[in-house]
């Protein structure tokens, strides 16, 4: 990567940051199909903090399989550390009690892991894959990390970079697994320097051991957003993107494991034009009987917000924007069986950021109250969710005064 090359990436790095201030100045808009509901609390709910024995918890992922929630996390293990450790916990009764802390190999540092561009895990049974970034030759860049365990999380082991470029920049990643055994990985990076990211594509048909070739989904997307993978109950891949020359969220789909993809329609289209990064990705879920549930942020004039949809055809068609929350950003959600979906997200008020979600109980025809559930004014960022067995856990990161970020989890029926 010559001298020149390297300027335009950091111009556009730049780009995406301050168009993330202006946007943040923006006033909030009508929505489309808007929901008021009314504001409830529940800061008194139960609340841990995920078993983990951090000081400072700087990012997290979390998953259900076979109703076991995995949780692995990044952390300071004391506020005098400067270096952070990786940690994998697992819960059998939904979050309510945690096992023992396992620490996690780190062949390199997750130097470059913050909310937004999250550590990321995936289970089959007994095998587990994490992929984090680290930091490389130019500041502020750097290449993916991967370890793996077959052993129930036990022990790990470290293993190729999916990329299989060392030397290059691959950020915002996420992973999953198929019934199958495989794990899928999806991240971006700029491997045909030409300023721009790409959505890449890798497949692990040994539980982590190996990665095949990668493979490009969309050679220009957004530098900045998250992206999310994830498996229909009838086996195909989705993976959930903002796309570039509009930065609406799009889906990209694969019916035949991983072999091949085909670019489906927007997840919302709204036709936002900006020339930058909002640092936002979107949420996607299935409900049992195979209907599609998505969170996509906009900010577009007049309509700027986080909005749910779903598709009843795999995709093909979603219905109209249900505007959710208000000054809602970060956003996730899950669904429960066939009717029961919840959404969360966080959102930014004069007591700072609060974290806060809204339920139906009908397939997300309809939504009942929004609940805040973080405490006010300690700064609740970047909540996700999963289904358990008796409801859904939701989790996210908070700071209070001169603590570091902490984990809080609370599970709700």
């Amino acid at each position: 990567m010559n001298h020149q090359q390297t300027t335009w990436r950091k111009t556009r790095r730049l780009a995406c940051i301050v168009g993330t201030v202006l946007l943040s100045a923006c006033t909030e808009f009508t929505a489309m199909n808007p929901v008021q509901p009314a504001m409830t609390s529940s800061i008194d709910a139960d609340r841990s903090n995920g078993g983990l024995g951090f000081a400072e918890t700087r990012s997290f992922d979390v998953l259900v399989n076979k109703n076991r929630v995995h949780l692995i996390a990044i952390g300071l293990l004391s506020a005098a550390d400067k270096h952070a450790v990786v940690r994998y916990v697992y819960s059998d009764d939904g979050g309510q009690h945690w096992s023992k802390a396992i620490d996690v190999i780190t062949p390199k540092p997750p130097s470059m892991v913050t909310r937004g561009n999250d550590i990321q895990l995936a289970v089959s049974g007994n095998k587990l894959v994490a992929l984090w970034q680290t930091t490389g030759e130019i500041p502020g860049m750097g290449p993916m990390v991967s370890v793996y365990s077959h052993d129930g999380g036990k022990s790990w082991q470290a293993s190729s970079n999916p990329a299989a470029n060392n030397a290059g920049d691959q950020s915002h990643i996420d992973v999953v697994a198929t019934d199958n055994g495989a794990f899928h990985a999806v991240w971006l990076d700029d491997r045909d320097e030409n300023g721009y990211q790409g959505v890449r594509y890798g497949r692990s048909d040994d539980g982590g051991m190996h990665w095949q070739k990668s493979v490009t989904l969309d050679d220009t997307s957004c530098s900045c957003c998250w992206n999310k993978i994830t498996v229909s109950p009838s086996g195909a891949l989705n993976v959930l993107y903002r796309d570039m020359e509009v930065r609406d969220m799009t889906l990209s789909q694969s019916l035949d494991n991983g072999v091949s993809w085909q670019k489906s329609v927007r997840v919302g289209d709204f036709g936002w034009k900006f020339d930058g990064c909002p640092h936002v990705g979107g949420g996607l879920a299935f409900s049992s009987a195979n209907i599609m549930h998505s969170v996509v942020w906009t900010g577009i004039e007049q309509k700027q917000g986080l909005y749910y949809l779903r598709s009843v055809d795999a995709g093909k068609l979603w219905s109209a924007p249900v505007k959710l929350g208000d000054r809602a950003l970060h956003g996730d959600i899950a669904a429960l069986g066939d009717q029961r979906v919840r959404a969360v997200w966080d959102a930014t008020g004069p007591d700072g950021s609060a974290v806060s979600s809204t339920q139906s109980k009908d397939g997300g025809l309809t939504w009942a109250d929004t609940i805040q559930w973080s405490i006010t004014r300690h700064n609740a960022v970047h909540p996700r969710i999963v289904p358990t067995q008796n409801g859904f856990l939701l989790l996210w990161t908070e700071k209070h005064g001169k603590r570091g970020s902490q984990l809080v989890t609370v599970f709700v029926e």
